[in-house]
């Protein structure tokens, strides 16, 4: 019956997206080109929306992207977070095997959930969790994989709290590791809350996951990328798991414009139809989040539809522009100093950063405020001496008339300073002598 269904989605999508193309989708192009029928806005049909580079977190598009709403199996990004680092640390092993307690196989076991069956008393691999979980949103893995990384799930939805104010998620609410109903978890819940709570954050907060994971883990692509896999094949297990991701490469929903790539969709009763969609176009990656599009149906495409429309948005209508490591941005090309042989010095980023602008800006839009460290300066100054190549603070970094900023709310992205020579301390009669001409 999932396999007629998924056949039944994929024609009807297909059919949809190809009558939406007639209708006027923009085609989109290199970050670094324009075009002239490029749409200049997004009429996005859902409740909360946001647009974002991968790296920096720099807020490419916005709709109600604080606003608090359920998010459904999206969840499963932080309870991937945290199973990555549990490997990552050696706390668990790819190839470690995992039994399955009576809970978990009750919520496994629910075919009206997306699910890959696992039994009681049976076990299974780290890997095999890990990839169920990701390609075929199965909660009961997810749960499994939680328990195994925390010894109980509520243990487990102590460190998704946790983690998640680590990663600035300041309006999240999780009650489970997978984005089910409380009741739909049964004794993997929590008896002292409402049967229909359910996880929920903003739009705003699963980009900073989003971006957070990408980061750390980027391996993860590699599994949100698989279009199509067997979860224990050729055992009694046996379950062909199609990515419910349809953006993918070849599958009903791609547009061979847009290169996406993962990473999670979301449904449920109150969530409606979500996605969190990455995609990588001429080495620019950007992260999309859709919260409460269409869910007319299980075929109904527009969580999809609506994240084409924000990606062709950002690769139409901007631009990057690179700063190199080494280079000067306006506004911190220069540092007072205190006590040295110079009144200033020469600084430099030392990393490098890509910023986007709008097609009809240029790149002296890019503006920079300076922030010294503490304990380098005196009297607001930097105090010589002061070696060759020391990082002696952070630019500060902006856009003229920029109004959405950066993930955080804040306006600017920080890049840290350095010296490009050594900054020497004046001799002593060449500072009294400046401390008398001070005095006048």
């Amino acid at each position: 019956m999932k396999r007629l269904k998924q056949v039944v989605m994929g024609l009807v999508t297909a059919m949809t997206l190809f009558a939406g193309s007639l209708s006027g989708f923009s085609a989109p192009v290199t970050a670094q080109a324009a075009t002239t029928n490029a749409s200049t806005t997004v009429n996005l049909k859902a409740k909360a929306g946001i647009a974002v580079d991968a790296k920096t977190g720099q807020i490419l598009y916005d709709k109600n992207s604080d606003k608090v709403l359920p998010v459904a199996s999206m969840t499963k990004l932080l309870s991937i977070y945290l199973v990555l680092d549990a490997v990552h640390s050696g706390k668990l092993k790819w190839d470690q095997k995992i039994t399955i307690n009576k809970a978990t196989a009750k919520v496994a076991q629910d075919t009206n959930l997306s699910n890959v069956p696992l039994r009681a008393g049976h076990q299974y691999t780290v890997k095999s969790l890990y990839q169920a979980s990701l390609i075929y949103s199965a909660n009961g893995a997810i749960e499994a994989l939680g328990t195994a990384v925390a010894g109980s799930p509520h243990a487990f939805v102590t460190m998704m709290r946790a983690q998640a104010k680590k990663l600035g998620m300041t309006n999240a609410k999780i009650y489970n590791a997978c984005g089910l109903t409380n009741k739909q978890v049964g004794k993997l819940g929590y008896s002292n809350e409402a049967g229909s709570a359910e996880n929920e954050w903003s739009a705003a907060d699963q980009a900073k996951l989003a971006v957070a994971l990408l980061d750390k883990y980027p391996e993860v692509l590699k599994t949100t990328s698989i279009k199509k896999m067997w979860f224990e094949k050729g055992k009694a297990d046996a379950t062909k798991m199609e990515n419910w991701n349809w953006m993918l490469k070849g599958l009903s929903a791609s547009y061979s414009k847009l290169h996406v790539d993962g990473l999670k969709t979301g449904t449920s009763d109150a969530a409606g139809a979500n996605f969190t969609g990455t995609a990588n176009n001429d080495g620019n990656r950007i992260v999309t989040v859709v919260l409460h599009a269409a869910h007319k149906s299980e075929t109904d495409p527009s969580r999809f539809q609506q994240t084409q429309k924000m990606m062709s948005y950002v690769y139409n209508n901007f631009k990057t522009v690179n700063l190199k490591a080494g280079s000067q941005v306006a506004g911190s090309k220069t540092v007072k100093t205190n006590d040295a042989k110079q009144p200033t010095a020469k600084t430099v980023l030392t990393d490098g950063l890509k910023l986007w602008i709008r097609n009809d800006q240029v790149a002296s839009n890019v503006q920079s405020t300076t922030t010294l460290k503490h304990k380098l300066t005196k009297n607001k100054a930097l105090e010589a001496p002061v070696a060759k190549n020391t990082q002696v603070g952070t630019a500060n970094i902006s856009l003229k008339g920029d109004q959405l900023g950066f993930l955080g709310n804040t306006k600017t992205t920080t890049v840290p300073l350095k010296v490009t020579q050594t900054v020497e301390k004046a001799n002593v009669f060449v500072r009294i002598w400046r401390s008398i001409v001070a005095l006048f």
